[in-house]
């Protein structure tokens, strides 16, 4: 399979013309991967645009792909939304590299009572910008046409607002009904959003509020997976439901 980078835009971008990819993705082509000229790569903006076309020249800081063939994916519908709580160590993170590889349409961390690692004000942004890199580097080796958006920052009663207008499933070990019971594809057009607590669990308060918002409990087995595993898990069930898979 080609080689797949990304740009920021191919609005403009048709068959026939080229593409110049520059700074660190210019650097990651010529030094990391070792394009050669004549080579096929592929080149999409993370909106939907898919190039096909061949390395024409190389350089540290340039390399120029003339373009051949151009696509452009629909935006899936419906989307696949995991709501992440921070969590210790790379555990969340785990969670948002393998959550992109698999197909999630947007990520949306979540400041959850029970989580040990905290976003203050100054590591917000920073936190935020680290998600948007792992998303960005899943996307191109899993070479998605669309990358997933990374959400601020959520609250509790965020996600209870969320819940009136999407199908919020909180995955919660303790719940009755099996994610896989439930029939999530049939003429669904609202977002499906996967709730995953962090190390501890959702705080009874959580589920409690989100439940009263409309949200439904729902099991993975009769295991308890870490928060790493469970939304990952989760996104695969719901994309055989959903005809992606």
């Amino acid at each position: 399979m080609p080689l797949h980078f990304l740009v920021d835009d191919a609005a403009a971008l048709s068959p026939g013309g080229t593409v110049t990819l520059t700074g660190p993705e210019a650097h990651h082509a010529a030094t990391v991967r070792r394009v050669r000229v004549g080579e096929e790569v592929t080149v999409g903006d993370g909106r939907g645009a898919w190039l096909t076309g061949e390395v024409e020249a190389v350089a540290p800081r340039e390399v120029v792909v003339r373009v051949r063939e151009r696509t452009d994916a629909p935006a899936p519908r419906p989307r696949v939304v995991l709501v992440q709580a921070l969590a210790k160590g790379d555990r969340d993170e785990l969670a948002v590299q393998a959550a992109t590889e698999l197909g999630v349409d947007e990520i949306v961390p979540w400041q959850a009572a029970r989580s040990v690692s905290r976003w203050d004000a100054a590591k917000v942004s920073k936190g935020r910008a680290r998600w948007a890199t792992i998303v960005r580097e899943a996307a191109k080796q899993a070479h998605r046409a669309w990358l997933p958006d990374v959400a601020e920052l959520t609250t509790t009663a965020q996600l209870a607002r969320r819940a009136e207008a999407s199908v919020v499933l909180i995955l919660e070990p303790t719940a009755t009904e099996p994610l896989s019971a439930l029939r999530v594809g049939e003429g669904e057009e609202r977002d499906v959003v996967l709730v995953v607590g962090p190390e501890g669990g959702i705080a009874p308060e959580e589920l409690d509020v989100l439940t009263a918002a409309g949200a439904r409990a729902v099991r993975l087995g009769d295991t308890v997976l870490r928060t790493s595993t469970a939304g990952p898990a989760a996104l695969a069930v719901v994309s055989a439901a959903l005809g992606r898979w």
